[in-house]
């Protein structure tokens, strides 16, 4: 006789861990962003949104109001054109005295064994987290008016005072961010170096090229990418770049950054210093859009 019982069948059991899985996939995926979207808009956009609606908004005009004539006043000034200049100059020639003395520096530590090469190496990595005051209060220990190299002078030469007073002009801060930011460009390149076939280097070498040929046409090309994008990073660090002029105390050196502390600090002119904080915003994301484009072809 057949068996007529049908199989008995039980619903499946939820654990708690199923439910708590099933619970998270249905809240919203906007739900998720909300709280860091909240937090950014509260502590980044919505202070930069304040300098900016101020920097339309002259002293003279009553509550509510909006005009350009801060930007015309800021624009005709004379000290904003120099400031302007200046902050380009020093970005530039830093970044380009960066490009030249970092290539070198990368190259000798991934390509010329000596002891210790690791360890510098990951040095780097360490002193890319120093403040940049720290390195010009360094370079004061060394060149200034009282430092050490003016004193070595001063004891051999018995001279009322040494002849090392640079570190006051554009050179000495020129100078200090060639020191401080030439790691930012070091970094990269040592990634890029480390990724390189030796086989080129070797095939190139038992061809009869020299060390110079070698690095101009097997190694130059490989560490564009990473040249580009660390000289980038380095343009607009340098753009922004305000502990340092501070520090070296430079005469007559006034970029971007100094001005925006001159007017808002010094002379109580919000208008006026927001316009050039909004100059100085703007060119640093156009520089930093264009140091991503870089990075993602670069790979970085």
């Amino acid at each position: 006789m057949a068996d007529t019982t049908a199989p008995s069948t039980t619903a499946p059991t939820s654990t708690p861990g199923r439910r708590k899985a099933v619970g998270l996939t249905r809240t919203p995926t906007w739900a998720w962003a909300l709280p860091p979207v909240l937090v950014l808009a509260l502590g980044f956009l919505y202070p930069l949104a304040l300098v900016v609606r101020q920097s339309f908004t002259p002293e003279s005009l009553e509550e509510g109001g909006a005009s350009l004539t801060p930007y015309t006043e800021v624009f005709a000034s004379t000290v904003f054109r120099e400031a302007l200049t200046t902050t380009v100059r020093l970005a530039v020639g830093a970044t380009v005295g960066c490009l030249v003395l970092g290539f070198v520096l990368a190259l000798v530590i991934a390509f010329v064994p000596f002891p210790g090469g690791k360890a510098v190496a990951r040095f780097i990595d360490v002193f890319l987290s120093f403040p940049s005051f720290l390195i010009t209060l360094a370079l004061l220990f060394i060149y200034g008016s009282v430092g050490m190299a003016n004193g070595a002078w001063t004891g051999v030469t018995e001279a009322a005072e040494g002849p090392f007073h640079f570190l006051t002009t554009p050179w000495g801060v020129l100078l200090a961010e060639i020191t401080y930011f030439t790691p930012f460009v070091m970094r990269p390149l040592l990634a890029a170096f480390s990724q390189l076939d030796t086989a080129q280097l070797e095939v190139a070498s038992s061809l009869g090229a020299g060390p110079l040929r070698i690095v101009r046409q097997v190694i130059l090309p490989e560490a564009l990418p990473a040249l580009a994008a660390g000289g980038s990073l380095v343009l607009v660090l340098c753009l922004n770049e305000f502990g340092i002029v501070l520090f070296t105390g430079a005469k007559g050196v006034t970029t971007l950054p100094m001005l925006v502390y001159s007017k808002a600090i010094l002379e109580s002119d919000y208008p006026a210093a927001c316009v050039v904080a909004v100059v100085n915003i703007v060119l640093s994301v156009g520089l930093y859009s264009l140091y991503r484009v870089v990075s993602r072809r670069a790979g970085a």
